[in-house]
C-alpha cells in the first residue's frame, strides 16, 4: 500500500475529528488469544478430517502459534484445553512457550469427554461422578498456578435432551456447589469465566443456557467471576452487541470466543459470515472505553479476546492468522466511529444520521491503516502471504497425520 494511499486515508480521518495517533496506539495494543486446539485436528459429530503436519503434542502447538504471532504481533498467548494438553511438567510448557515469545493463556477444563459425563458432570445425580468433576476443576486451578495463567474459561455440556431426564432445580444448585469449590481454591489474580451455550449436546434444556444464567451464576460467586461470549452460542436473531453493552453496565464481561455462525455454533472463522456484528461488537467495547464510570472503563480494559473455532477443513495456521486478521480489521473499522457524532445525531432524534454515522465507519477500507501499524513494528504488511510463502507449513509435514485432535 503506498504512502500516497495512507496520506489520503489519515485526511478522511482527520476531516471527520477521528485521531488517527491514538487510533494507532489502540490498535498496537489489541492482544488475541488463540486457543491450543485450533492447530490440532478437529472435526464435526460425524469426522474428524485429519491433516498432514499438525502437531503432536502441546509445544508443538505453541511452536505453530508463536508462527501467528511473529507474523502478525496480535496474538501472545495461548489458551490449553486440559486433558488435551496434559504434560507431566507445565513449568516446562510454561519455559517453552516462553522461549517461543508466548506466554499461556486460559486453562479450559475437559467435562464431555469421559464416559461418565454422558448424563453431566457437576450435575450428574451421581455425587461420585460430582466428586470426579470437581476434583478436575480444582486440578485446572493447580495448573493455572503453576503456568501462570491468569483466566479458567468454563464451559459445560451438562444438560438433558427429555422432560424428566434431569431435576432442573437440584442440578442448578450443583453446579453453584462445585462452583463455589474452585472459586474458593482460586488465587486472587484469578478469573473464572463462565460460558453459556443454548443448545448442544444437550436438546432439551442446558444448565447454562444463556447470558442470564452465567451472569446470576458469576454474581452468586463473588467479583472474580465474569461471563464469557461465545459469538456462536446463541440462537438466530440474538442480539450478541445488546448482551455486551449490559454485561458491560454490569461490569461482568469477562471475555469473547470469537468464531462465527450461520445456523448455531458453527464454529467458522471469526468475520466470515457476519463481520458487521464483530464490528458493532467492538463499537459497544469502544464506546465503553469512554464511559464516565471507571469501573467500566476497567472492565473493558480487562476483557479477554480469544479465539474458538473448529478448523475441520482448513489448513490450521491459515485458519488461524485469517482468524486474528479478521478480528483486528473489524476492531480497527470500530476504531473509526465518531461516537460524538452518533451521540447527537441520536440526542436530536435523527435516527438515519445516527445510523449513517456508526455504519460509516463499518464502509471504510482500512487497508492502508493496518499496513502503516504493521510497518512501524516491523512487520509484515501481508502476514498471511508471508506465511504462505516461508517453507515452515512445508517444513512441518514431516510430522505427518495422526497429531493432536479430540
Amino acid at each position: 500500500m503506498s504512502d500516497r494511499a495512507y496520506a489520503f486515508f489519515e485526511e478522511q480521518q482527520q476531516a471527520r475529528g477521528i485521531n488517527i495517533d491514538e487510533v494507532k496506539v489502540r490498535l498496537k495494543a489489541l492482544k488475541i488469544e488463540t486457543p491450543s486446539w485450533g492447530y490440532g485436528d478437529s472435526g464435526t459429530r460425524f469426522k474428524v478430517f485429519q491433516k498432514e503436519g499438525v502437531p503432536r503434542n502441546p509445544f508443538e502447538k505453541f511452536e505453530d502459534a508463536a508462527q501467528v504471532h511473529n507474523l502478525t504481533g496480535l496474538a501472545p498467548s495461548v489458551a490449553i484445553h486440559i486433558p488435551w494438553d496434559k504434560v507431566e511438567d507445565y513449568s516446562k510448557l510454561r519455559s517453552h512457550a516462553e522461549g517461543l515469545g508466548l506466554s499461556i493463556g486460559a486453562v479450559n477444563p475437559n467435562l464431555f469427554q469421559d464416559e461418565e459425563y454422558m448424563l453431566g458432570s457437576i450435575t450428574n445425580s451421581d455425587a461420585a461422578i460430582r466428586r470426579k468433576a470437581t476434583d478436575h476443576l480444582l486440578k485446572c486451578v493447580d495448573i493455572a498456578k503453576e503456568t501462570g495463567s491468569r483466566d479458567l474459561s468454563l464451559w459445560f455440556a451438562d444438560g438433558t435432551n427429555y422432560p424428566g431426564q434431569g431435576h432442573i432445580r437440584k442440578r442448578k444448585g450443583w453446579m453453584q456447589e462445585a462452583l463455589t469449590e474452585m472459586y474458593n481454591a482460586m488465587t486472587p489474580e484469578m478469573r473464572m469465566l463462565i460460558e453459556y451455550k443454548c443448545f448442544e449436546p444437550a436438546f432439551y434444556h442446558t444448565d447454562l443456557a444463556d447470558w442470564g444464567m452465567a451472569y446470576n451464576l458469576a454474581q452468586k460467586l463473588g467479583p472474580q467471576a465474569e461471563v464469557l461470549v461465545d459469538t456462536g452460542h446463541h440462537l438466530p436473531g440474538a442480539n450478541i452487541e445488546h448482551i455486551v453493552a449490559y454485561l458491560l453496565d454490569e461490569k461482568r464481561l469477562g471475555g469473547f470466543h470469537f468464531n462465527s455462525r450461520k445456523y448455531a455454533d458453527d464454529d467458522l472463522i471469526v468475520g466470515s459470515v457476519n463481520p458487521y456484528e464483530l464490528f458493532l461488537i467492538f463499537y459497544q467495547i469502544l464506546s465503553a472505553a469512554g464511559d464516565s464510570d471507571a469501573a467500566v472503563r476497567k472492565n473493558v480494559e480487562n476483557i479477554a479476546y480469544m479465539i474458538d473455532q473448529s478448523h475441520n477443513i482448513e489448513q490450521k495456521i491459515p485458519a488461524m492468522l485469517r482468524s486474528v486478521l479478521n478480528v483486528q480489521t473489524q476492531f480497527a473499522k470500530a476504531l473509526l466511529i465518531n461516537h460524538d457524532e452518533v451521540n447527537a445525531a441520536a440526542e436530536r432524534h435523527d435516527v438515519l444520521g445516527a445510523e449513517d454515522a456508526v455504519r460509516r465507519a463499518f464502509e471504510f477500507d482500512v487497508t492502508p491503516l493496518l499496513h502503516a501499524i504493521r510497518e512501524e513494528q516491523g512487520l509484515p504488511l501481508d502476514p498471511m502471504k508471508a506465511y504462505l510463502s516461508s517453507s515452515y507449513g512445508k517444513d512441518i509435514l514431516v510430522r505427518g497425520k495422526g497429531g493432536a485432535s479430540w
